[in-house]
C-alpha cells in the first residue's frame, strides 16, 4: 500500500513496510508524512534574479559617489552587502514566509539604490526641463501650452526634438498632470529636480504598490523590472512624465478583469477608472492602452452579465475615467483651447525626424531613402486598428497579452524608439501575474459566419494586419525623391579632418514640389540642421537645384578610417521624405 502526497516541487510516494538501504535519507517533511511547505524552487530563482539585477549600475554609481558624495558611496556599499546576503539567503531559507521576508529586503535595497542614484543624477533631460518649466509657469499663472522655451536646450544633456520641416520643438507637448504635481515642489526647489523628484517618487511608489499587489512568487520580478536592470530609474531621473502614467496604471492593470464584477463598479472600480483617466492626463502612452482595456472589460463583463448590463458598467467606467481626465485638463483647455489641444497632440503630429529600431530603419539606414515615409505612419495606425479589431474578435485568445499589444504598433512608426513603450513593461508583468487565460474563458466574442477552427481564425487575424504591412512595403520600396551628388570641401581643425561646406546637386525626381533641409548622419543619429547658404528654398517637380550647405559651427569632423562613415541627409516635412548620400572620404593630402 502506498500513500501519495504533493509538495511544491512535485509528487512523492511513501511505501509502507519497505526499506531501501541504498536510498538517500528522507527529508524531514517526508519523515513526518506531511506535504512540503518550503518555498518553490521557481520562487527562489525569481528572488535570486532580482538580487542579481541590482548589481547593474551599482559599481558605476559607487565610483561616481566616491568622487562627489562619499556618504552616498557608503550607503551603496551597505546595499552591496545586502545584495550578497540576500542572494545567499534566497537559496538557504526553508520556509515561504522567510523567503518573502528576503524579497522585502531585496525591495528595500533596490529602493535605497534608486534614491542614491537620484542623489547622484537628477538634472533631467528635455522632458524633465520642459515639465519643470511648465510647473514654473503654473506657479506664476502664465500659459503653459504654445509657449516656446528655446533657452532650456543649451546643454548637451537636454536633447532637441528636430522636425522634418527643418525646425525643432521647444514647447511643452504633454498632458499637464506631472507639471501640476511638480508645481508645489518647484515652489521650494527652483530647478529641474522638482520634476525628477516627482517622477522618481512615482516610480518608487508604483514599484512598492506592484510588489504588494502581486502574488508572493512574482514579487521579486516586480523589484527587478521596476528598480533593477538599470532601466526605469534612469527615465525617472530624467523626469519623463510617462513614469507618472505608469504609477497610475499599475492599480488599473492588476486583476483588471475583475473590474465591474457582478455589474457594480464599487469603490475599487471607481478608483481604477479614476487612475486610468489620471494616467491619460499624465502622458499620451496611456491613450494607447485605454481602448484595449475597454474592449477587454466589455467582453469579459458581457460574458458574465449579458450585453445590456455589460455596456452599462463599461460606460460608467469610461465616464469616470473621462471625468478624471477632464478635471486635470479643464483649466488649461479653458485658458487656451487651441494651444492646449495642439500641445497634448504634439507627439502624434509633429513629424519628428526619424529615430528608433523599427522598420523605418530600412529607409533611414539601409537604403538611400524613401519618398513615401508617411506610409510608415499609416502602417502604424492601421496596425493599431487591426490589433484592436483582433482583440475584439478573439479576446479569449489575445486577452492575456492585452497590455503588450498596444506597443507592437510602434515598431512601424517613424519614431519607433523603445523608450516610448519600455516604461510600460511593469504592466506586462502585472498582467502576466494576475490575469490568467482562464479569466477570458467565458468572455464574449462576436460570432463570425464560416470562421471556425484555429487555422481559419489565425488567417482572419493575420488578414487584419495585411493593410499595415502593405503600407510598410510601399514606404520601404519607394525610391528617394532626390538624386543627389556631393562635392565636399575639407579642412583640418585641431588635427582633425572635417567638412566645412558641401555643394549639393539635387534633382527632384517626383511630381511634387519639395522643400529640402539638410543634416549629416554618423551612425544612428542626425546632426543639427546645416545652413543653406545658397540654393532654391523650394525645388520644383523634375527640376535641378544646386545647394551650398554648411555644417553648424562651420566645421563637421569626419569619422576615422575605421569609423562608420558619414552621410548627408535631405528631408522634407510635407510630404515626409528622406534622401541619403554618402560623403566621400577626405583627400589624402588633407589627411
Amino acid at each position: 500500500m502506498a500513500d501519495t502526497y504533493r509538495t511544491g516541487t512535485g509528487a512523492w510516494t511513501l511505501r509502507r513496510g519497505t526499506k531501501d538501504a541504498t536510498a538517500p535519507p528522507p527529508t524531514p517533511d517526508r519523515v513526518s508524512g506531511l506535504p512540503g511547505n518550503g518555498p518553490q524552487q521557481l520562487h527562489r530563482g525569481m528572488t535570486l534574479v532580482a538580487t542579481i539585477s541590482l548589481f547593474i549600475g551599482t559599481r558605476s554609481a559607487w565610483t561616481t559617489a566616491m568622487a562627489s558624495r562619499p556618504a552616498v558611496a557608503g550607503v551603496i556599499s551597505v546595499c552591496y552587502a545586502s545584495i550578497l546576503i540576500c542572494a545567499a539567503l534566497s537559496l538557504l531559507v526553508r520556509s515561504r514566509r522567510a523567503l518573502i521576508r528576503v524579497d522585502a529586503v531585496v525591495l528595500m535595497t533596490a529602493v535605497a539604490l534608486v534614491i542614491c542614484g537620484y542623489l547622484l543624477d537628477h538634472a533631467g533631460t528635455d522632458e524633465g526641463v520642459l515639465t519643470a518649466q511648465a510647473a514654473n509657469e503654473i506657479l506664476h499663472g502664465r500659459p503653459v501650452y504654445g509657449q516656446p522655451w528655446p533657452w532650456l536646450f543649451g546643454t548637451p544633456s537636454v536633447g532637441i526634438t528636430k522636425t522634418m520641416s527643418g525646425g525643432a520643438d521647444y514647447t511643452y507637448g504633454y498632458p499637464p498632470l506631472t507639471a501640476l504635481l511638480a508645481a508645489p515642489v518647484h515652489a521650494v526647489v527652483h530647478s529641474t529636480s522638482a520634476t525628477t523628484l516627482v517622477t522618481t517618487a512615482a516610480l518608487l511608489v508604483s514599484s512598492v504598490l506592484l510588489w504588494f499587489l502581486l502574488p508572493a512568487p512574482w514579487r521579486p520580478a516586480a523589484t527587478a523590472v521596476c528598480l533593477g536592470f538599470g532601466l526605469l530609474p534612469h527615465y525617472a531621473y530624467a523626469g519623463y512624465p510617462a513614469i507618472t502614467a505608469l504609477a497610475l496604471l499599475v492599480p488599473v492593470v492588476v486583476r483588471w478583469p475583475a473590474t465591474g464584477q457582478g455589474g457594480r463598479l464599487g469603490a475599487g472600480g471607481v478608483l481604477r477608472a479614476a487612475c486610468l483617466g489620471a494616467a491619460c492626463a499624465a502622458q499620451q502612452l496611456a491613450w494607447f492602452l485605454a481602448p484595449f482595456l475597454l474592449i477587454g472589460l466589455y467582453a469579459v463583463r458581457r460574458g458574465e452579465l449579458g450585453p445590456r448590463r455589460a455596456l452599462a458598467v463599461t460606460v460608467r467606467y469610461t465616464a469616470t475615467a473621462a471625468l478624471a481626465w477632464a478635471a486635470v485638463n479643464v483649466y488649461f483647455a479653458v485658458e487656451g483651447f487651441s494651444a492646449w489641444l495642439h500641445g497634448v497632440l504634439l507627439p502624434l503630429d509633429q513629424k519628428a525626424i526619424l529615430h528608433g529600431q523599427g522598420l523605418m530603419g530600412i529607409s533611414y539606414y539601409f537604403t538611400d531613402g524613401s519618398s513615401r515615409l508617411d506610409y510608415y505612419s499609416y502602417g502604424s495606425q492601421l496596425l493599431l486598428l487591426g490589433l484592436l479589431v483582433a482583440t475584439l474578435l478573439f479576446v479569449r485568445r489575445l486577452g492575456p497579452a492585452l497590455t503588450v499589444l498596444p506597443w507592437v504598433a510602434f515598431y512601424l512608426a517613424t519614431r519607433s524608439q523603445d523608450g516610448y513603450f519600455l516604461m510600460m513593461t511593469p504592466l506586462w508583468l502585472a498582467a502576466a501575474a494576475t490575469v490568467p487565460a482562464a479569466a477570458f474563458a467565458t468572455a464574449w466574442q462576436p460570432r463570425l459566419p464560416l470562421v471556425t477552427g484555429h487555422r481559419v481564425k489565425a488567417v482572419v487575424a493575420g488578414g487584419l494586419l495585411i493593410p499595415a504591412l502593405v503600407c510598410v512595403a510601399i514606404a520601404a520600396a519607394s525610391a528617394p525623391p532626390l538624386r543627389m551628388s556631393l562635392s565636399a570641401h575639407f579642412a583640418t581643425h585641431h588635427a582633425r579632418v572635417g567638412v566645412t561646406a558641401i555643394e549639393v546637386r539635387a534633382v527632384n525626381t517626383t511630381g511634387t514640389a519639395l522643400t529640402p533641409h539638410f543634416a549629416s548622419r554618423t551612425g544612428q543619429g542626425a546632426s543639427n540642421w546645416w545652413t543653406i547658404a545658397s540654393g532654391p528654398a523650394v525645388l520644383a517637380p523634375h527640376n535641378t537645384g544646386v545647394y551650398d550647405v554648411k555644417p553648424p559651427g562651420g566645421f563637421r569632423a569626419m569619422p576615422g578610417v575605421h569609423g562608420p562613415g558619414a552621410s548627408l541627409i535631405a528631408v522634407t516635412g510635407t510630404p515626409m521624405t528622406i534622401t541619403t548620400a554618402h560623403i566621400s572620404a577626405a583627400p589624402s593630402a588633407i589627411q
